[in-house]
């Protein structure tokens, strides 16, 4: 089994389930990681929702989200 390992850090929660959802139609599973409460305390993750892939996935996954900044 391959590591998962961070992909990219957002600000917000929706700016990383846009992303994950960018790479799910491609077919590269990803995590959104939040302590936020499950959304319901955005506030409090300011700038530290991460966006994980596997490892094996990390190259095309940075290719897919480039377009996106």
């Amino acid at each position: 089994m391959s590591n998962i390992v961070v992909l990219r850090t957002f600000l917000y929660r929706h700016e990383a389930e846009l992303a994950k959802v960018a790479l799910e139609t491609r077919g590269i599973y990803s995590i959104v990681s939040a302590d936020d409460l499950g959304g319901m305390r955005q506030h409090l993750s300011f700038g530290s929702v991460t966006l994980s892939v596997f490892e094996f996935d990390l190259d095309n996954a940075k290719k897919i989200l480039k377009p996106l900044g």
